[in-house]
């Protein structure tokens, strides 16, 4: 008997549809024939999805006692033993009960595809072990249960159940999903439009890599080499020059046309490090290549072509672009067909477009290769000294063991003497020590002895090969030691150029880090940074300061100039220095954003606060005012031939109004208060029921005027007279539009608690819930106590003052809900 097949239908968010889809399978296979049978299968109480189970054969679960509490679980065995041709298994990332065969439930099915047995199971994205850090910053919620990759890899089969998210929100909005009592907290937090969004496209970017992977996979099982275009993928080829752009928009152009083509753009550099691209030219191309929708890489190889052909082939890609030669046809002749003939000639079915720029007449001429200068003064001098006084010695200790049968050794050991010169000193020293050597050779060693004259002619030949030798060795021991140089360097210049990066993205005070980070990359006696004629800022090693530093002033532009008090800076230097210089420049410009922005907010924000209390002071403020004054003169104006009811309603009048007027003066003060920053909070653990319960009261609600959906959630860390005042106004706000009691109802998510304060009123346009919390805003005039506006705004107030936030959100079938999210209290203090 074979290994079973394992089929995967994966779903983005629980109530896609993965399991209803599984049961509708398995009921068609069923009557096509096939002997299916449910392992096991959780409805969550969807009546849709138990009335699929109804007419196929379950297996009864295993029962197993956990704590008190009962829990079942797959029968395994029970299934091996029944054995059908397919088993349907829910919820692969189960996690099985203690005591159990597995751990988990992908346990046992591995078991059952060991046993033969087919099976259809199910898996949302969340549980997959290396989407696990990703879906908890995108939800907030950390996954218990996952399973490995791998497993699921190995799956003959994944699906992808697919649901649009404002489509799953509108059937969790419905019930669908889960009980009436959950939906609110549900939609408010772990399907929220923007989760759901990002969930759908995690699950199809991994399967679409799993796809591609799988396809690699068969090519390279077929032994397929052939571009497949099962995507049109065009690689772009940039060495570095300005024709970069041009080719870029091009290979844009032709993916273009493809519908959704896939741009790729690629530079090969030398393992040298020594090629001639322009480092700030190829960062402008990476980042061109990113805004028209691509990606960039960068190899390592020799061979230019090979290296091409090879990463299009591994990319799979259709189309290769690459720039017309600008070399000359002297350099071609010199130096070969180049790269763009090469890589046609490997292309095979890719196809290659040469594209000609600007750059293309602007050849550039043929240059011999640089040769020392690579080596430290200190080394030609030691290789000078070595050839000037080594030479001498070995020639003397040569001479006394002479003969005809040495010449053989002679000529080696005066060989390695030469090498030994080339890598003590490079090409210069060695040179020197060649032809001396070749002379010395002659006069001292070959026939006629003590003469130049040759007359062998394989002596002449020999002589030619040796100052040959010599030179081939120094020029590899001067690349060598060009190549290392030039790695220490670039290994150099990343570190500063991470620390640099680093500084900026640290934030803080970037200019000082910045400063600092320059002064000790180029080993400055001090570093200064003037702006406006003020120090922004400055390093400096006071025990290094001497009067013959050299100054250098670089200006920065906006006002400012960096001051270099030190060493004179080389060529190689100042380009490390344009890095510095960008990243200062950047910081001065945030500085300067930052500083108008925060001269503005408080001037903007004080003359929106002041308009706005003018307006309450000239309107609302009045209406109370001029009712109580009303009230009191007539009082006393007609006090003796007023009825008794007539004294009582002015009286009533008066007090209503003056208390209305003190509830505005409060919210006027309370608003100003939290403007300057002066409110004082005193936070402590509250529970939310105490908060309710004290609201209710304070608004002399009766049980019947609000439906409380209070769930057991931990205290929260509050101060209790700023959340009261922020639960009553919220409170009073629904009661005033909503035309059924509103529903409070209280939840815990990702250690915060909230209140939920939901109505089904006439609500508020989306695109107009942000205003609701700004200062006097209210929806129309209403009546003497109505207030200014101001409750909403306080309360959002209070709840940031504590640490926590408030926002609105549109009900589900039409209102507005509010709601309250605070921080909850350790176990510890609440303990307290």
């Amino acid at each position: 008997m074979g290994r079973g097949r394992l089929r995967v239908l994966l779903g983005a968010a629980p109530g896609v549809g993965k399991t209803y889809t599984m049961l509708e399978e398995g009921r068609r296979l069923r009557a096509a024939g096939v002997d299916v049978v449910v392992g096991v299968v959780e409805t969550h109480g969807r009546a849709a999805t138990a009335a699929l189970v109804e007419g196929l054969e379950l297996v009864p679960r295993r029962r197993v006692e956990h704590r008190g509490v009962v829990l079942e679980e797959l029968d395994l065995d029970a299934v091996i033993a029944r054995a059908p041709q397919l088993a349907l298994v829910d919820e692969l990332a189960h996690t099985n009960a203690p005591g159990s065969a597995h751990a988990k439930r992908w346990g046992d099915v591995e078991a059952l595809l060991d046993a033969g047995i087919d099976v259809i199971s199910t898996v949302n994205i969340q549980h997959i072990t290396s989407l696990g850090d990703v879906v908890t910053q995108i939800t907030g919620v950390v996954q218990r249960e996952t399973i490995p990759d791998d497993v699921l890899r190995r799956a003959e089969q994944i699906e992808l159940i697919d649901l649009a998210p404002q489509a799953l929100r509108d059937r969790l909005a419905q019930g669908v999903v889960y009980p009436a009592a959950r939906i609110d907290a549900a939609l408010s937090n772990y399907f929220r439009l923007g989760n759901l969004t990002a969930l759908r496209e995690l699950a199809l970017l991994w399967l679409a890599d799993e796809v591609d992977s799988a396809l690699q996979r068969y090519r390279a099982e077929q032994g397929i080499d052939a571009a497949w275009e099962a995507r049109e993928r065009v690689v772009v080829a940039l060495t570095g020059g300005a024709e970069g752009e041009t080719l870029l928009r091009r290979g844009a152009r032709i993916a273009a046309r493809s519908g959704k083509g896939q741009l790729v753009a690629v530079h090969v550099a030398s393992p040298d490090g020594l090629q001639d691209a322009d480092a700030a030219r190829l960062a402008e191309q990476a980042d061109l290549a990113r805004t028209l929708g691509g990606s960039y890489h960068r190899i390592v190889a020799e061979d230019v072509a090979a290296a091409l052909v090879e990463f299009a082939r591994a990319s799979n890609a259709t189309q290769l672009v690459i720039g017309v030669s600008r070399r000359s046809r002297v350099t071609r002749l010199l130096g070969g067909s180049g790269t763009s003939s090469e890589v046609i000639r490997r292309s095979g079915d890719i196809d290659v477009h040469i594209v000609t720029h600007a750059e293309a007449g602007a050849v550039r001429r043929w240059q011999l290769p640089k040769i020392g200068g690579a080596l430290a003064p200190s080394r030609l001098i030691a290789g000078f000294a070595l050839t000037l006084l080594g030479l001498p010695a070995l020639t003397w200790a040569l001479v006394r063991f002479r003969s005809e049968a040495t010449v053989v050794s002679d000529v080696l050991l005066l060989q390695l003497f030469v090498v030994v010169v080339a890598l003590a000193g490079g090409i210069w020293p060695a040179l020197l020590a060649a032809i001396a050597a070749g002379v010395v050779f002659d006069y001292f060693f070959v026939l006629p002895y003590s003469t130049l004259a040759i007359d062998d002619p394989l002596h002449a030949l020999a002589l030619a090969i040796f100052v040959a030798v010599a030179v081939l060795v120094s020029i590899v021991v001067d690349r060598a030691a060009r190549r290392a140089r030039v790695a220490d360097r670039a290994r150099a210049e990343a570190e500063v150029l991470v620390s640099v990066a680093g500084a900026m993205l640290r934030g803080g005070d970037a200019l000082g880090t910045l400063v600092d980070r320059l002064r000790e990359a180029f080993g400055m006696a001090s570093v200064l940074l003037r702006q406006d004629g003020r120090i922004a800022a400055a390093a400096k090693e006071p025990e290094r300061l001497r009067g013959d530093d050299e100054e250098t002033e670089i200006p920065l532009g906006a006002g400012a100039s960096l001051y270099l008090r030190g060493r004179p800076l080389s060529a190689s230097d100042r380009r490390i220095l344009g890095a510095f210089v960008a990243q200062l420049e950047g910081a001065l410009e945030q500085r300067r954003l930052q500083e108008v922005a925060a001269e503005a907010a408080p001037i903007a924000e004080a003359d929106r606060l002041r308009s706005a209390l003018l307006a309450a002071v000239g309107h609302d403020l009045r209406r109370p005012l001029a009712a109580a004054t009303a009230a009191v003169g007539s009082l006393r104006t007609s006090g003796a031939k007023l009825t008794k009811a007539d004294r009582s309603e002015l009286l009533e009048t008066a007090d209503e109004s003056l208390a209305s007027l003190g509830s505005l003066v409060t919210d006027l003060l309370d608003a100003s208060r939290l403007q300057a920053g002066v409110l004082g909070v005193a936070l402590a653990p509250v529970a939310l029921e105490e908060l309710v319960v004290g609201a209710l009261d304070e608004l002399g609600l009766a049980p019947g005027d609000v439906e409380l959906r209070l769930d057991e959630t931990p205290s929260a860390l509050a101060d209790a007279a700023l959340a009261r005042r922020a639960i009553v106004n919220i409170l009073a706000n629904a009661l005033r539009f909503a035309p059924e009691p509103p529903v409070v109802a209280t939840s815990a998510f990702a250690g915060r608690v909230q209140l939920r304060v939901v109505d089904t009123g006439p609500g508020v346009p989306e695109d107009e819930l942000e205003r609701i919390f700004l200062p006097f805003q209210r929806r129309g005039d209403l009546d003497n106590t109505a207030g200014v506006g101001l409750g909403l705004a306080l309360s959002r107030g209070f709840a940031e003052a504590m640490g926590g936030a408030m926002h609105a959100e549109p009900t589900p079938g039409g209102g507005l809900t509010l709601v309250l999210d605070l921080p909850a209290a350790e176990r510890g203090e609440a303990a307290a």
